[in-house]
């Protein structure tokens, strides 16, 4: 085997067990401007994390190479990383789960269409963009990126886990003007299914996001009802969902510390970890080889579980939840695919709720505008009126704020509208009882 030679010598060095974590990609992306190739770029890569204990500590290293040499540097680099470690985390390399699901995420007729075809599509959307409405002035560009993925695990006590995906996307970027402001918007389609590209409906996405934000009004500063769009909810529902990693509780640093079978949110909310679905995201293992398994964290508003990797699932004496992802060499506690189960009203039956109040497209400055302690924010969004139960017209720039745990306890009812995205979190809208904007 390629890596046997970095396994020889952990053992010669003493290093009582061990495993590598080997990310292989190849990848293809060029943009169109003005019906021209802008950029072009096609490049191979390869990512090794070694880890290994020596005295029941661990240590690390890293190499975007591999050959006999680069093996006895990660030895040396692991023997002397694990004399500097302090602290006294459990050192775990897993030997195996019973069984892991089988999981066929590799398209092999997406690398089989000619470069010339996405070329050629990417070019129609762009045409097809500036003969949409006259108030199209511009596009930004069309971007297309494609990538091939390939995961592998193995370790010192026999375990190889191996897994290949690939996925591409194509972005469109519009940029619209009514002579006073200039808007942009964005549509974008993700798959790995190259014949389900759907060039329309990339198109209006793009269009329809730019013209719909012309003839903003100032919003007047006051606490609205609200449609939060799936854009929103999602980044949202993740920093709720952190709140759930068994390492965060274990530093007292989690607002759902002490919370399990207690309720955190609306009866409304059930939120679920689904590796196991047949999507882009899915997976059989996490990063430390653990099988992976659907799971519910928030059942009707109740946290069922907190999420564990190996070493806080020794610290708390339970099984891991298959919850182990790198953060570099480290290993951090993250779902693989959160899943907030839809409910049964379409947007505009929850307009139609709403009556009068506002719908929030997007947010941003989510990492400065929110104090995860708290559950305080205070963010930059996007949005419209709604009256008499329908959209009318768009704001300008506004603020909105609150504390996050409020937010989804005021939650009044779930769309059905759930909007794949680039993001493993899949969350359709919801309406919310109140939320702080601050506008004029």
């Amino acid at each position: 085997m390629k890596y046997d030679k970095f396994f020889e010598l952990a053992k010669e060095r003493g290093i009582e067990e061990c495993d590598l974590a080997i990310g292989e990609e190849e990848s293809l992306s060029f943009s169109i401007f003005h019906g021209e190739i802008d950029e072009y770029t096609a490049n191979n890569s390869l990512g090794i994390i070694a880890r290994g204990i020596i005295n029941g500590k661990f240590g690390t290293a890293t190499s975007d190479y591999y050959d006999n040499e680069i093996a006895e540097k990660l030895v040396d680099d692991i023997v002397n990383n694990a004399r500097v470690i302090e602290n006294d985390d459990p050192s775990i390399i897993f030997e195996g789960s019973p069984k892991y699901k089988r999981i066929n995420l590799f398209n092999k007729e997406l690398g089989d269409v000619p470069t010339e075809t996405k070329i050629a599509d990417a070019k129609a959307i762009e045409e097809k963009i500036r003969a949409y409405d006259k108030r199209i002035v511009e596009v930004g560009a069309v971007e297309y990126q494609e990538e091939v993925s390939k995961r592998t695990i193995i370790n010192s006590k026999g375990l190889k886990l191996t897994s290949k995906s690939n996925s591409f996307v194509m972005f469109a970027y519009a940029v619209a003007s009514d002579g006073k402001v200039t808007k942009n918007g964005i549509g974008y389609q993700l798959d790995n299914d190259y014949s389900k590209l759907n060039i329309d409906k990339i198109v209006k996405e793009a269009a329809e996001d730019a013209l719909n934000k012309l003839g903003g009004l100032p919003a007047k500063t006051k606490t609205y009802r609200a449609v939060l769009d799936p854009d929103v909810v999602r980044p949202l529902l993740d920093v709720l969902v952190s709140y759930a990693s068994s390492e965060d509780v274990q530093k007292h640093s989690s607002l759902f510390e002490g919370k399990l079978d207690k309720q955190v949110a609306s009866k409304h909310l059930t939120v679920e970890d689904r590796p196991l679905d047949k999507t882009l995201f899915a997976s059989s293992f996490d990063d430390e080889g653990v099988a992976t398994k659907n799971l519910t964290i928030i059942k009707n508003g109740v946290l069922k579980t907190y999420l564990y990797d190996l070493r806080t699932a020794k610290k708390d004496g339970v099984e891991s939840t298959g919850n182990g992802y790198r953060a570099g060499a480290a290993i951090g506690i993250a779902p693989t695919h959160l899943v907030l189960k839809k409910g049964r009203l379409t947007q505009e039956q929850l307009f139609a709720k709403v009556k009068n109040g506002v719908y929030i497209t997007s947010v941003t400055g989510l990492h400065a505008g929110l104090n995860a302690r708290s559950g305080n924010f205070s963010l930059q969004a996007e949005g419209f009126e709604i009256k008499d139960g329908k959209i009318d017209h768009p704001f300008d720039i506004l603020t909105i704020s609150g504390n996050i745990l409020e937010l989804f306890n005021d939650i009044v009812a779930v769309g059905n509208d759930a909007k794949p995205s680039f993001s493993s979190t899949l969350t359709p809208s919801i309406l919310i009882k109140k939320i702080k904007v601050s506008g004029q």
